[in-house]
């Protein structure tokens, strides 16, 4: 079986994608930004399941880091998939009590940082591949009063996947993107909103927030043969916001 690489792969949705993927009987490459351990502990649970795991460190933000993270990967084996899923929200608050310095931040790693890591995987992927962004229901929703910089960023990446998928479909690369609603991760926390779970999970339509293997489940289909007409699409696992 190929190789994946999954950005941000050290907690959250990520470390999920990167289990499932092992599951699914892909190698993986874990990469994470700072949290080298819990990279360590994610790698470890892929290798459990038998499969070789790869745990890199990078800031997807920076050209030489991805260029390196593709080349260690490359020692795996040939690449078949990659999970863009390492992101950056900044504190919860309205647009004009923003500063700039997280705007551009969040540009550089959710815009930039998934522009090089495409274009990395576009370039070795020579047998064909698949791609899947994670990008957010906030991309629709706007985000007014807490990080409306960030569904830019979102909705950029959606863009993206979809101008990207058109360009390469002809290569046998399919580019896909899931758009999270509500999920139990550390999001909220990082963020400044610790309380936000307990205080909009009973109002989504389901009644609850969702869990990181349920967004993982659906990126894994994207990535398998199950999807091989799906390409330039954006899958909403929002629990029907």
């Amino acid at each position: 079986m190929s190789v994946v690489i999954v950005t941000g792969g050290s907690r959250g949705i990520g470390a999920e994608v990167c289990v499932q993927a092992a599951e699914s009987g892909y190698d993986v490459v874990v990469n994470y930004a700072g949290d080298a351990s819990a990279a360590a502990s994610v790698a470890s649970r892929v290798s459990s399941l038998g499969r070789r795991a790869l745990a890199v460190q990078g800031d997807v933000s920076s050209e030489s880091d991805v260029v390196a993270l593709f080349d260690a990967a490359a020692e795996l084996g040939p690449l078949y998939g990659l999970v863009n899923n390492a992101g950056v929200v900044g504190r919860a608050a309205p647009l004009v009590e923003q500063d700039v310095s997280t705007v551009r931040r969040v540009m550089d790693v959710n815009v930039t940082g998934v522009f090089l890591c495409c274009r990395e995987a576009v370039r070795r992927m020579t047998d064909g591949g698949a791609i899947v962004n994670v990008t957010s229901a906030a991309a629709r929703l706007g985000s007014a009063g807490e990080w409306v910089h960030y569904a830019a960023s979102k909705a950029a990446v959606e863009t993206m996947t979809f101008g990207l998928a058109q360009e390469v479909a002809a290569s046998g690369i399919r580019v896909n993107a899931v758009a999270p609603g509500l999920v139990n991760t550390s999001f909220h926390t990082t963020a400044g909103v610790p309380d936000r779970l307990d205080r909009l999970g009973p109002a989504q339509p389901m009644g609850r927030a969702g869990e990181p293997a349920e967004i993982a489940a659906a990126i894994l289909w994207l990535l398998s043969p199950a999807a091989s007409y799906a390409t330039g699409a954006t899958l909403p696992i929002t629990g029907g916001r």
